[in-house]
């Protein structure tokens, strides 16, 4: 062999060294970059009943990457962080205001005031067919004091937990029903928009993370058309029989729906059923190609809700779901038990 034909030997050879020195050095930096988030869903809400301080909290200290907040209005157009328009499973509002009920025999959070809220205590979610405590081994029903939170108040609370913490926990707000919300003549968009803006979400440097979601597609074409916000935006997809908007989630989660959904959003959230269709009589899971196809199209996925209490059928474990989940490609998972991540 020539001269310089060794010599190119020991370069390629040197070359490939380096190579593999590199992918060493970076392996546990990508491994980490791959981690899902974690998303405290309704704050770590296995806990302490959900959106409570408490839970977030809780959550802030179990290292969630991110708390979520669910957000609907009140009658004096304050966004207030709770799951349902109405307060009936989640409060004790037919004790504090017993007469307070529309025609339909519901309490609504629009038809009080937020010092009207503040007489109310949280408490654990009321399953509405059984009218049993839904997760009964989680904080017991009748016990402690949870006030209902502002959207402010979450949002000065999380960024005070990061000051005292030296975190640097997200937010991932829900805008929930903004066309019922439009149809009673008040603007849920708009009115998050305001509180994000005061407290330095709109600011080239945002204070902590963030994401913004919503079933309604519309709602996330506004934020983008005429708010020109540059927050990360998700797509939730729902079941068509949950009447969350009028979008065709089943066309939604097809190749062709997500190569849609990206010109408007930065990812999407999943339900687990979506992803996860079955356990097949080997015990080894099936998956739909929904991940594959976002991920085709630009999007992250974000899966909801994981639960030890409630888990799907054929599933053994909490362990076992995030694994399965893992192994799918998920990037991230809303879960109501952060600290089984960590």
């Amino acid at each position: 062999m020539t001269e310089s034909g060794i010599a190119d030997m020991k370069l390629k050879a040197l070359l490939l060294i380096t190579l593999l020195s590199l992918a060493q050095l970076l392996s546990p930096a990508l491994a980490q970059q791959q981690e899902p988030l974690v998303i405290a869903h309704r704050g770590a809400s296995g806990y302490a009943p959900e959106h409570s301080s408490v839970a977030v909290a809780l959550a802030h200290a179990m290292d969630a990457d991110y708390i979520e907040q669910d957000i609907v209005l009140t009658r004096d157009k304050v966004p207030v962080v709770l799951h349902d328009l109405q307060l009936d499973a989640i409060t004790n509002v037919a004790e504090v205001f017993p007469d307070r009920t529309r025609p339909d025999g519901r309490y609504y959070v629009l038809d009080f005031s937020f010092a009207e809220l503040q007489q109310l205590t949280l408490q654990a979610r009321i399953d509405p067919v059984s009218g049993q405590v839904k997760y009964p081994q989680r904080f017991p029903a009748g016990q402690g004091q949870f006030d209902i939170m502002s959207l402010a108040e979450q949002l000065e609370l999380i960024q005070g937990l990061n000051v005292s913490r030296n975190q640097q926990v997200g937010i991932y707000i829900e805008i929930k029903a903004a066309r019922w919300h439009r149809d009673q003549n008040y603007d849920i968009t708009a009115a998050v928009m305001r509180v994000l803006h005061d407290y330095g979400y709109t600011d080239e440097v945002r204070p902590t993370p963030v994401y913004l979601q919503s079933f309604d597609p519309e709602v996330l074409r506004r934020l983008k058309r005429e708010f020109h916000t540059l927050i990360p935006l998700v797509q939730l997809i729902g079941e068509n029989r949950w009447n969350e908007s009028p979008a065709d989630y089943d066309v939604m989660r097809t190749a062709a729906g997500l190569e849609a959904v990206s010109s408007y959003a930065d990812g999407i959230g999943v339900w687990v059923p979506q992803v996860l269709l079955g356990v097949n009589k080997q015990g080894q899971p099936e998956f739909s190609a929904v991940i594959t196809d976002a991920h085709e199209a630009g999007l992250f996925v974000h899966a909801y809700t994981l639960r030890a209490d409630d888990l799907p059928k054929g599933v053994s474990g909490y362990e076992q779901l995030y694994a399965w989940l893992r192994k799918a490609g998920i990037d991230g998972v809303f879960t109501d038990f952060p600290d089984r991540h960590r």
